[in-house]
């Protein structure tokens, strides 16, 4: 694995989703709107926004947003979910409400031998 671009201590955000076909511009435009406000946070390194077009794979939709370290992590959560409090998003509901399949968690590099 190269080491270029890679940074010690990074945390990778990955939400993968199963997304029926009716629900597709509505997701897509919550993540959308919430990636927005995730750039513009500190230790925000990069985002993804990946959507499936072939295999056979379960999970149709994936996100994945990569941060300098646990600390910007934990400094996000609070940020995020104020703002979607402040517009009366709740993700969970939304997810129930259309039918999606979620599977969040964060991530690390595996290290090198």
């Amino acid at each position: 694995m190269s080491k270029i671009n890679q940074r010690d201590g990074s945390v990778f955000r990955v939400d993968k989703f199963v997304v029926p076909a009716e629900a597709r511009d509505e997701i897509l435009g919550k993540v959308r709107m919430t990636h927005a406000l995730l750039r513009q946070q500190e230790g925000f390194v990069q985002d993804f926004l990946l959507e499936q077009f072939s295999g056979p794979g379960e999970f149709n939709i994936v996100t994945m947003v990569e941060w300098e370290s646990q600390a910007a992590v934990d400094k996000v959560v609070p940020i995020v979910k104020a703002a979607h409090e402040r517009i009366a998003f709740n993700p969970q509901e939304t997810i129930d409400r259309l039918g999606v399949k979620a599977d969040i968690a964060n991530y690390q590099r595996v290290p090198e031998l």
